[in-house]
């Protein structure tokens, strides 16, 4: 389907204020960015949307770079909303649309979704080989008789807030820095899957993840969490990595909930990640694993007492 055609399924009735862009982890900078956008279009009487992508344009730009996602797409639509935006849009990104214009794109936002006014970062840009950058897109809108806002960057303790900073942090497991980043703590979603049930054997049954391939993880390692079951939360412990003492190899998420009995085989499971315990470690014996977990499981409760 070709952008117009998109664009056509999705026309709205009423006029827009509108920002554009990927929005990968909804974090701090891109809220800074909605605020201003759903305050000037309070203001201005439009309605307030945000335009962003299936998938990320590197997928198609450098299809050789694997990039992860920080925020899956209907959990980014859904933080997205809760930002008091109006309406989400979801565009494909495609290689047609990489090669549109910056002047095409913005007719046919017009055209089909009233667009009066861009709210944008400094560094955006639109159109074939981000050709549509501030300069440009302002002199368009002089021509074509909308505005375009520039909102500053959001730092913090001088470091501008950006998904690829989140990223470097998760890599190394701060998960400090990634909540300072975001405003709230990383969050993980996936179904619960059948495991080998070793750590029924250890006394410490856990529920393995089936998580997207694409999803970016914070470093292997254990973390305190808290795991969200019929809207309730529970501390639990979370192991990222290979289990070097028992595992096959392959990369797994699997969670112990604290003081939990319940079937959750099937379910959706949804985890935020507080803070990293420590890295993977191979044990030589199964107690010396077990009294590892112990350990692991009485510091959760002390990094977790009072965290809801």
């Amino acid at each position: 389907m070709s952008l117009e055609e998109e664009l056509a399924e999705l026309s709205s009735k009423k006029e827009t204020l509108l920002t554009i862009g990927v929005f990968d982890g909804v974090h701090l900078g891109h809220k800074h960015l909605f605020k201003r956008l759903t305050l000037q279009a309070e203001k201005q009487n439009l309605i307030s949307s945000v335009i962003t992508f299936n998938q990320h344009p590197q997928a198609v730009l450098s299809p050789q770079n694997k990039l992860s996602f920080l925020t899956g797409l209907e959990q980014k639509i859904r933080l997205i909303k809760n930002e008091g935006i109006k309406a989400v849009i979801t565009l494909s990104f495609t290689p047609e649309l990489a090669q549109t214009s910056a002047h095409q794109i913005v007719s046919l936002l017009q055209k089909y979704l009233r667009m009066r006014g861009l709210v944008l970062g400094p560094d955006s840009a639109l159109g074939r080989n981000r050709e549509g950058n501030i300069n440009t897109l302002r002199t368009l809108g002089q021509n074509m008789n909308f505005s375009v806002i520039v909102v500053p960057q959001a730092t913090i303790n001088g470091e501008v807030v950006s998904s690829t900073i989140i990223r470097s942090a998760l890599d190394k497991g701060d998960m400090k820095k990634v909540y300072n980043m975001s405003g709230r703590y990383f969050r993980l979603e996936g179904r619960v899957i059948t495991g080998n049930s070793r750590g029924i054997e250890l006394g410490f049954p856990t529920a393995n993840l089936d998580i997207d391939p694409q999803q970016a993880l914070p470093a292997d390692g254990v973390y305190a969490a808290l795991a969200y079951i019929d809207n309730k939360s529970h501390q639990s412990v979370v192991n990222i990595g290979k289990r070097p003492t028992f595992g096959d190899g392959r990369r797994i998420v699997e969670v112990y909930i604290l003081d939990y009995h319940g079937d959750l085989y099937r379910y959706d499971l949804k985890i935020d990640i507080i803070e990293r315990l420590r890295g993977e470690k191979r044990f030589t014996t199964v107690e010396e694993l077990k009294k590892q977990i112990t350990k692991d499981v009485k510091r959760t409760r002390i990094i977790l007492k009072g965290t809801k």
